[in-house]
């Protein structure tokens, strides 16, 4: 069994099943325990419905055509297809696309469509809302972890891209969201159930479609959950790296200290099926005067001897508060070359999606900040207009009270 953090509110007895996050096994097994198919007929009515919601991206069980109307309502009040809603959409002058969703009350995660990468475009997602990781130079991991996602949650996040990018049915040539990378808020490898059944339904050959080569899942580190994921969903395996050696990465990657790079390393050379076609992405974010030297280069080389690799060089993303830099252009080129000469592609992530707030590590953070001060802005505005008599401890618990209020009170 898979290690995943024990943090969803458990559902109501009465609440409705969310077919978008059963797999096909699961989807037969919830058709019998409703009572609504007969036994005999839930394999046929599973596939039936399946090619409604993940290949047509259906949400109503009425335009289900060849399933009697006689069924159509009794499903439809045992199971749901609605989608979460979205809250903010933002298009970047890149051709970047982010969503603000809101799966449940208070629970919103950012999922981001870039274009140009893989075969056509990609799609990070979220596996969870917040993050434990609290790498030092990441905006996202400032947040605190609420819950994982479910596996509905996840899956959710690309229908709602296919919906916007207008993808239903499911395109098998030119496909303008080709690639999924789990890369968003959260650490995939602590909620891998739900992870691995969302990896399930999305790569299915009847439905969404998007092949597992195409999927890649990028970890900290979590190395006993290595080995599982790749035997489980013969995902793609990115690596969240950053440093060559313990004492760095021990800062930058706090879970370095329970699974150093030793541990790291045997891990990843065991990764199943690991070969020159299923080559390992490490991502090495650049910071000036920290990890970009010359001979932090040749000790990553010496790092990853050995490993069917490329490697990601990402441009440090500065955010308000951080005390680190990004490296100059000029350094990181010199630093690239030297991975190029020995062996390794190594390109440089171009930013993508800044001017929404889209960029790597920025996930949720900026966009709950930006509202936050909208909302305290409109709130002093109010209180403005209210008499002198209102005590001041009463204007401190109205502002307090604000969706968000956290977030303002330490801006």
């Amino acid at each position: 069994m898979a290690y995943t953090l024990d943090l969803s509110a458990k559902p109501a007895a009465s609440a409705k099943v969310n077919i978008t996050g059963l797999t096909r096994d699961g989807l037969i097994a919830a058709l019998k325990e409703s009572g609504v198919v007969e036994e005999r007929k839930a394999k046929m009515r599973a596939q039936q419905i399946w090619r409604w919601v993940h290949h047509y991206g259906f949400t109503d069980f009425d335009k289900m055509t060849d399933i009697g109307k006689d069924q159509r309502g009794p499903l439809a009040e045992k199971f749901t297809l609605a989608r979460p809603e979205v809250v903010e959409r933002q298009v970047s002058k890149d051709g970047t696309r982010k969503w603000l969703i809101r799966m449940a009350p208070g629970i919103e995660v950012e999922t981001v469509y870039i274009p140009d990468v893989g075969r056509s475009g990609a799609l990070c997602v979220s596996s969870q809302v917040g993050c434990t990781l609290n790498c030092s130079f990441c905006h996202t991991g400032t947040q605190r972890l609420v819950r994982n996602l479910t596996a509905a949650e996840i899956v959710a996040q690309v229908q709602v891209a296919r919906d916007d990018l207008g993808e239903w049915p499911s395109p098998k040539e030119d496909r303008r969201l080709s690639n999924i990378v789990f890369m968003g808020m959260g650490e995939p490898l602590y909620n891998l159930d739900n992870v691995a059944d969302a990896i399930d339904i999305i790569s299915d050959n009847e439905g969404i479609a998007i092949s597992r080569r195409r999927i890649t899942v990028s970890t900290s580190g979590v190395v006993p959950e290595l080995d599982t994921l790749g035997k489980r969903t013969a995902a793609m395996l990115a690596i969240s790296l950053h440093a060559t050696h313990d004492e760095l990465r021990d800062v930058l990657v706090p879970v370095n200290k329970k699974y150093p790079l030793k541990d790291l390393m045997a891990a990843i050379r065991a990764y199943p099926d690991l070969s020159n076609a299923r080559r390992v992405t490490f991502e090495y974010v650049m910071l000036k005067g920290v990890n970009d030297s010359p001979a932090e280069a040749r000790a990553l080389i010496n790092l990853i001897k050995g490993i069917p690799a490329k490697i990601n060089l990402i441009p440090f993303n500065p955010w308000p508060g951080t005390d680190y830099q990004c490296s100059d252009w000029r350094t990181i080129e010199a630093f690239a070359a030297i991975l190029n000469k020995a062996g390794y592609a190594s390109p440089i992530r171009t930013p993508r999606g800044r001017d929404i707030l889209a960029a790597c590590g920025q996930l949720k953070s900026e966009s709950e900040k930006v509202r936050a001060s909208a909302l305290r802005k409109a709130q002093v505005e109010g209180l403005a207009q209210v008499e002198d008599e209102t005590p001041h401890n009463e204007t401190d618990a109205i502002e307090t009270e604000l969706p968000y209020g956290h977030l303002a009170s330490g801006m």
